[in-house]
């Protein structure tokens, strides 16, 4: 299979979440995939560990707020690129690049020091993309639904 070319920033969505675009850097030294978030609250819902959180979709732009849940499906100790470990909370999600829909785990975490309010890590690309460190947004910006 041929792999599609991506720059090191693009736009995707994550449709289940409710979120029809965000701006994702594409970081292949990072395995996992990480989503800025606040207001971090756990729960059970019929047994099973549920999560509910904000995001901030836009960078810059601390105004805008967006609420969303999902299932927990594993909580992790992460290694961040500046070598600080961290406990996460990991859920599944759909992400779409393009037209392109397949699920990724991704952990949540605050990124509000960071310049991208999601980072995409190699396990979430699954031998899909190759990365152009010269390019961005190659894939377009996706249509508000």
């Amino acid at each position: 299979m041929k792999r599609q070319i991506i720059g090191w920033r693009e736009w995707l969505a994550l449709p289940e979440l409710k979120i029809a675009r965000i701006k994702a850097k594409i970081d292949t030294g990072a395995r996992t995939s990480a989503l800025h978030t606040f207001s971090i609250e756990t729960m059970a819902v019929g047994g099973q560990p549920r999560v509910r959180f904000g995001i901030h979709p836009y960078q810059n732009r601390v105004d805008i707020e967006q609420y969303c849940t999902a299932d927990i499906i594993d909580e992790r100790w992460v290694t961040d690129s500046g070598g600080h470990k961290e406990k996460r909370l990991v859920i599944v999600t759909a992400v779409q690049f393009g037209l392109d829909r397949w699920p990724i785990e991704i952990t949540l975490t605050n990124r509000e020091t960071m310049r991208f309010r999601m980072l995409i890590g190699r396990a979430a690309m699954n031998h899909r993309f190759s990365v152009n460190p010269d390019k961005s947004y190659l894939l377009g910006k996706p249509t508000k639904e």
